[in-house]
């Protein structure tokens, strides 16, 4: 059987997996040079830099099913967040995880008591909670939960905005309180991590199961109909089925402007003598006149991040910018506010412009049904815009395009 798909990222290489699994040698196709889609890293300068802050959450059944974290060599984050303001920061800890936290949890002004107990209580709740129930509870915005829970509005400006501003990439916190739940019940179940080499060996792992697969990387396709599959190059491929990953609007004629527009985010790279988080953690900035919106030492995450023993900071903006030709010597300002460290000590390393970050979902789910993957008998869809923007999601749905596409093999005709 000739199966064509298309895309190597995440849910390709998965569907690639599944199809060889099956007994079927798949055409994997993809446009760019690298496998990974929107997980890449890139060495600049003797630094690693992820294309976009990303972590991988070890809690996530997918990830737990097909990937090794001992292979990856996986380097944790410290639980919880530092809170940055010009003047001074406090911390945000985990107590379930590090009880020697309690009393600095405590009397950390984030929030009150209140809401700190109303954390412990809501993540006790969600570990309880399976993950098909949370996908199946009200579609309502995640501020809207949080409100409903009783959090106050302190806590949710200091900690839930910023923090998960930057896991949305949306600022109102809009997104459906489905996906708050699941990601605030991975983070209480498992560590956010990063491979020691970059985001980029989780793809690279992913390819290297690959046995009996044709990769044919710097192959764009222009478009798919029928059977044929047209490439940039003129060739054309026959196939018996065809799995499309990521957006399918600008190949099948009858989806365009069927796929909602992307979360954007502006991710920049700046080398330090050294750290002054000193730690693992993410730092959130809670205030809204500032750009940025949260910074990480990935090299207080791994070392490996920088050949040259500086630290290396990465910097998310989620906010529109009006300006981006002054964003590095802006954002280097407001460093320097909330750090004490001149601008000038801050060396500019690159800049990501990420205009499809993540995808906009406007009904998230857990889940896929056969009927959702399948456009015809012979083209199936995959990606995380079918159910949530995550790596589990991106997983899911390769699995599920093939299992859908095995179907329509065994159905009798």
């Amino acid at each position: 059987m000739n199966v064509v798909v298309i895309g190597a990222g995440i849910s390709g290489l998965i569907a690639a997996y599944e199809l060889e699994r099956a007994g079927i040698k798949p055409i994997l196709l993809e446009a760019s040079d690298r496998v990974g889609g929107r997980v890449a890293t890139d060495e600049v300068d003797g630094f690693l830099l992820d294309r976009g802050f990303q972590v991988l959450l070890t809690a996530y059944p997918e990830a737990r099913r097909y990937l090794d974290f001992e292979v990856l060599k996986l380097k944790k984050f410290y639980p919880g967040a530092l809170i940055l303001k010009p003047g001074g920061s406090f911390a945000i800890s985990d107590p379930l995880r590090n009880p020697s936290e309690v009393f600095g949890m405590v009397f950390s002004p984030v929030g009150s008591l209140f809401d700190k107990l109303k954390i412990y209580k809501l993540t006790k709740a969600l570990q309880k909670k399976q993950i098909d129930d949370i996908f199946n509870s009200p579609n309502i915005s995640t501020i809207q939960f949080l409100r409903d829970y009783g959090f106050s509005e302190k806590i949710i400006t200091n900690f839930f905005k910023p923090f998960f501003k930057g896991i949305f990439l949306e600022n109102e916190l809009k997104t459906s309180a489905r996906m708050f739940q699941f990601v605030f019940k991975m983070f209480g179940e498992g560590f956010a991590a990063v491979p020691e080499n970059g985001m980029q060996a989780i793809p690279d792992y992913l390819k290297s199961k690959l046995e009996h697969t044709e990769l044919r990387l710097n192959t764009p396709v222009t478009k798919v109909e029928g059977h044929q599959v047209f490439l940039k190059n003129r060739e054309i491929l026959q196939a018996d089925k065809i799995i499309i990953t990521g957006k399918p609007d600008h190949l099948l004629q009858q989806l365009k402007g069927q796929i909602n527009p992307y979360h954007s985010v502006f991710n920049l790279y700046f080398s330090l003598e050294k750290s002054f988080l000193a730690r693992p953690m993410i730092g959130l900035v809670p205030d809204d006149k500032f750009l940025i919106n949260n910074i990480v030492f990935m090299t207080d995450v791994s070392k490996t991040y920088s050949k040259k023993g500086k630290a290396l900071l990465s910097v998310s903006v989620v906010r529109d910018v009006e300006t981006p030709e002054n964003l590095e010597k802006l954002v280097a300002l407001e460093l320097e506010a909330i750090s004490g460290i001149k601008a000038e000590f801050f060396k500019h390393v690159k800049t990501y412009e990420i205009k499809e970050a993540l995808p906009d979902v406007e009904e998230m789910k857990a889940d896929l049904a056969f009927t959702n993957t399948k456009i015809h008998d012979h083209i199936f869809l995959a990606g995380d815009y079918l159910l949530n923007g995550s790596f589990n999601a991106a997983m899911t749905s390769g699995r599920k395009a093939v299992e859908a596409l095995l179907l329509t093999i065994q159905e009798p005709h």
